[in-house]
């Protein structure tokens, strides 16, 4: 598993702000959920694994489409820290 592909950018920047932050729960899904996609590569039958991991995906997609109603400003930044998003290029 390659564990240094997960991204450690926001970890500094959220140290002064709460954990129950929007952007620092997007934040932790998103390592999680790129975390259980590099185990899923090597253990395609683990159907656990995959439930659990269309959880955590509905939970970030909630708390996106929250932030993006909310906030957008605060949005788009975060999109472009993760890189999470394609642009939509009609």
């Amino acid at each position: 598993m390659v564990q240094n592909s997960f991204i450690s950018v926001i970890l500094q920047e959220e140290k002064e702000e709460t954990k129950g932050s929007v952007e620092f729960q997007v934040f932790s899904f998103t390592n999680k959920i790129r975390r259980l996609t590099s185990h899923l590569e090597l253990h395609k039958k683990d159907f656990l694994s995959q439930r659990g991991l269309k959880r955590i995906l509905g939970k970030r997609q909630r708390l996106l489409a929250y932030l993006s109603k909310k906030n957008r400003v605060r949005y788009k930044k975060l999109i472009s820290q993760l890189n999470i998003r394609e642009p939509k290029t009609r």
